[in-house]
């Protein structure tokens, strides 16, 4: 395998496009990296903003540039020494009819080539579609559908204000006879007995007489008038293989797999040969062409058969094609050894760093006074299994439905469960669902593996002690189908449930623990991350070690991210926050001081007050998080920019709590309220508690500083493959997306690379607000990683130990490789150590404190990969001398 040496996750649209990103090749490869990590490519629905909504797997974006301009960025990459990168999205597809497999199925329903692309219940009377604002009659009685055709396609539709549907063959047969055009009207005969393979010829001549004058506008016009005859828009629509239906009937009854609980995106049936084949055909193209060097696989957990796609889509790649999944491993959970991947997209290592540099101690007391301030005990745990029963019992209700209705018709087959009622069953489906501490099982055609038993056994032994399970044998049968234990005759469909529950369990765990609890729980909001735990119980460098060691065994190849196009907030926003766990008594009486002085800000909402306390704390640690270096409490025109992107943030973390509003059901007096205390917060005009604010949070700004540097210099030497997100080469202050997809400054972090090495460190740390010296820690970084190759990607890692009166405050590792070495030491907990002024600390500050080299390493002579400063290995080396001026080390053994 050909392994990155670091990769650099651009995101595409929204302003970027091929001929943009390959005019900052030079700056990529000045700045170190070695691959390009590109956002989803592929034809999307339009107007998409991400590219995971693809239309067409075998269509690049043209909007970004088309085949031709990512073969120009390939080769301008390729000309600066770097490699490509795809984001690829096999799990589900747009269901728009922008997509033509899809606009294919809605117009022959089973009969289409395309049918079983799709993970569709052709069981059910219809095709569910969920767009409808209203129920339909009132839709229909408003005169809201109407005829209309395509030109380029010369399909006939039924639209819905932008949704256009294509209409089956003898329903737009039916309309042509009444076209008043005797040519049109003459082929509806034969195309109202078409079939698939033969339809494109009657097609070829309707598009032929379509491009006589007059004759589209007459037409249209006749469709027109035929919208007007309610009965017949009915009637047509009646005739279709599909329904459409309110936007709400999506969360009990929809007949299709949809991405989480978005039913724009359907399932692709990709475990199919010849669906893989299709889905795949033009990326093996760009992959064996040397155009793409690796690919991220976009939410694996949602495939029916992870395993097996992942060997298919091995077995098809070149030798040496790096390939990693978007997996996200919850604590003490590992990476599957069977697939054949170089690891995750390295969410867990975020989860690492959160607690090497959280103080465990504090974490205690901020949790204290956090349920002082807003007068009530937290539990987690109860917290998570609520959320978690609302997310499944209402938003994906129709998945809960499937689930059910698929045990009954098993359970029914057997004597000794055929008493079992679907409300029985449904209660222990919920039980199960509720008490998966991970997002699935990997239960396959082959059976339940160990891992798996041991999981669903303890599933089973928490299901079973919930109250509302009234029956625990029905938990028994329900397991009995999760590990295939049945007889051989019902093996199928005993498997075809274990599928999908394991593709629901996936959803349920990220809507209700990242989408909902995340949104509910502030103790301390950096820690509620993708992959991180918001109740995190061990902070120490020992758990950091550990988890370094684990990574370095399970996936040394794996990327390292601290920040994504799917993370809560900017990694530079949590290190800040990260330092409230050193000084929880000190937040604790800043929170207090703020809320009685902005008592005035507050409105009384139906309940109450707004904001009530939990929104109140999570808006404080928002600001400071999120306020950028350089602000003042005077400058109006960047709290005017500031509060904007507070306030935007504010509505969707209110709405993903689902507690007083949401995206279904805003509750906009609420919203408003809480939007105007916000507000008043960052109004210039009233500048006390800013100047309050400002002075409180100076020492947590710059101890910030510090824990972004120590997680940038970890991220470089640590096990794995350095990630960095667009634009975090500067200070990330970012919230979550869209905010975190925001354009990023490229012309003036290429113009600060050029002789940013030399500049003296000093003055760097001096200038420490503009983020040069991040920029700088980095591309020093990355040069080492270039220089030693091997150490990084191979090296064994092994933690230091530390003496004196700090050496809680240190994080100090080796990594050694045959005759190469490198030591690394960074400070964590560094607020009370910190200079009056700068991102550093004084080397006094550190006392006795010192590293213990082991033998293999004492008489080396060391050579400081950041400030070039030579060491000499004896027995110990004291901070004081080692981390003066910047408060982090990189040596290198020479």
């Amino acid at each position: 395998m050909t392994l990155p040496r670091a990769t650099y996750r651009l995101q595409f649209r929204e302003g970027m496009d091929f001929a943009r990103a390959a005019a900052l090749a030079p700056y990529w490869r000045q700045l170190g990296i070695s691959h390009l990590y590109a956002s989803p490519v592929f034809a999307a629905a339009a107007g998409s903003t991400h590219g995971y909504d693809v239309t067409d797997f075998n269509r690049i974006e043209p909007a970004l540039g088309g085949e031709a301009g990512l073969r120009a960025l390939a080769g301008a990459l390729r000309r600066e020494g770097l490699g490509l990168i795809l984001d690829f999205v096999p799990n589900h597809m747009s269901a728009t009819p922008d997509n033509p497999w899809w606009a294919e199925l809605l117009e022959w329903g089973e009969a289409s080539p395309t049918a079983t692309f799709f993970d569709i219940d052709w069981a059910a009377d219809k095709l569910l579609i969920p767009t409808l604002g209203a129920p339909y009659a009132e839709v229909l009685e408003a005169g809201e559908l109407a005829f209309g055709l395509e030109t380029a396609t010369g399909r006939l539709l039924l639209r819905y204000h932008e949704t256009a549907l294509p209409l089956n063959p003898p329903s737009a047969a039916t309309l042509l006879a009444r076209s008043g055009d005797a040519t049109l009207q003459g082929l509806a005969s034969p195309l109202a007995s078409a079939l698939p393979e033969s339809v494109e010829a009657l097609r070829a001549d309707l598009r032929r007489r379509l491009t006589e004058p007059g004759v589209p506008e007459a037409f249209r016009a006749t469709l027109a008038a035929l919208s007007q005859d309610r009965e017949l828009v009915h009637a047509v629509h009646e005739a279709q293989v599909w329904r459409l239906v309110h936007w709400r009937a999506a969360r009990d009854s929809l007949t299709y797999r949809r991405f989480f609980e978005i039913t724009g995106l359907i399932g692709v049936r990709v475990e199919e040969p010849a669906v893989f084949d299709a889905v795949h055909g033009l990326l093996l193209r760009l992959v064996e062409e040397g155009l793409v060097q690796g690919l991220r696989l976009d939410h694996v957990d949602g495939l029916a058969d992870p395993r097996s796609y992942l060997e298919r889509l091995a077995a098809a790649l070149p030798d040496g094609t790096y390939l990693v999944v978007e997996k996200i491993l919850e604590d003490g959970e590992t990476l599957p050894a069977a697939w054949p991947v170089a690891g995750t997209t390295g969410y867990e290592f975020i989860a690492a760093l959160a607690a090497g540099l959280c103080d465990q101690a504090g974490l205690a007391a901020l949790g204290e006074a956090y349920e002082a301030f807003v007068g009530r005990p937290l539990d987690l745990e109860d917290e998570v299994a609520a959320a978690k029963r609302q997310i499944l019992t209402e938003n994906l209700a129709a998945e809960l439905a499937t689930l059910v209705r698929q045990a009954a018709e098993l359970a029914q087959r057997r004597l000794a469960t055929r008493d079992f009622g679907e409300d029985s069953l449904r209660r222990a489906i919920i039980a199960l669902v509720l008490a998966f501490p991970v997002y699935r099982s990997y239960v396959d055609e082959a059976g339940a593996g160990e891992t798996d038993r041991r999981l669903i056994a303890g599933v089973a032994e928490r299901a079973k002690q919930r109250p509302d399970v009234e029956e625990p044998r029905t938990v028994d049968f329900v397991v009995s189908l999760l590990l295939l234990e049945v007889e051989p005759e019902d093996s199928e469909d005993a498997l075809r449930f274990t599928t999908r529950f394991q593709q629901t369990t996936g959803p349920i765990m990220a809507k209700a623990l990242e989408d909902t609890v995340f949104y509910r729980q502030h103790r301390l909001i950096a820690l509620n991350e993708v992959s991180g735990d918001p109740g995190l119980a061990e902070a120490s460098a020992e758990a950091f070690h550990r988890a370094m060691l684990e990574r370095r065994a399970r996936q040394p190849h794996g990327l390292s991210a601290t920040a994504t196009h799917d993370t809560k907030r900017g990694e530079d926003a949590r290190a800040r926050l990260y330092a409230l766990s050193e000084a929880p008594a000190l937040w604790a009486r800043a929170v207090g001081r703020w809320s009685t002085l902005n008592a005035r800000l507050r409105s009384a909402v139906d309940e109450g007050p707004v904001p009530e306390p939990e929104t109140e704390w999570l808006i404080y640690q928002t600001l400071l998080g999120a306020w950028p270096a350089d602000l003042e409490p005077d400058d109006g025109a960047g709290l005017a920019a500031l509060s904007d992107r507070i306030t935007a943030f504010l509505e969707k973390a209110l709405r993903e709590a689902k507690l007083r509003t949401r995206w279904t059901a805003p509750d906009e007096p609420y919203e408003a309220a809480v939007r105007a205390f916000a507000e008043g917060l960052l109004d210039a005009s009233e500048p006390t508690f800013l100047q309050d604010f400002v002075a409180t949070t100076e020492p947590f700004r710059r101890a910030g500083a510090v824990n972004s540097l120590s997680q940038s210099l970890l991220k470089l030497t640590a096990p794995g493959i350095p990630d960095l997100y667009q634009g975090t080469e500067g200070w990330d202050l970012s919230l979550v997306d869209p905010d975190n997809r925001r354009p990023v400054a490229f012309g003036t972090l290429d113009a600060r690379l050029e002789g940013l090495g030399e500049r003296p460190l000093a003055e760097l740390l001096a200038d420490w607000r503009s983020g040069a010296i991040k920029q700088r820690v980095l591309q020093a970084g990355l040069a080492w990683r270039r220089a030693r190759p091997q150490l990084f990607a191979e090296g064994d890692y092994g933690a230091l130990r530390v003496v004196g009166a700090e050496a809680d405050r240190v994080i100090a590792f080796a990594r050694r490789h045959r005759d190469r070495a490198a030591v690394v030491v960074v400070p964590r907990r560094p607020l009370g150590l910190l200079h009056p002024e700068l991102p550093a600390i004084p080397a006094a500050a550190w006392g006795d404190t010192a590293i213990l080299l082991p033998e293999a390493l004492q008489g080396r002579r060391f050579v400081d990969a950041l400030s070039g400063a030579a060491r000499q290995g004896a027995g110990s080396l004291p901070l004081r001398d080692l981390l003066d001026p910047l408060p982090l080390a990189a040596l290198d053994a020479v």
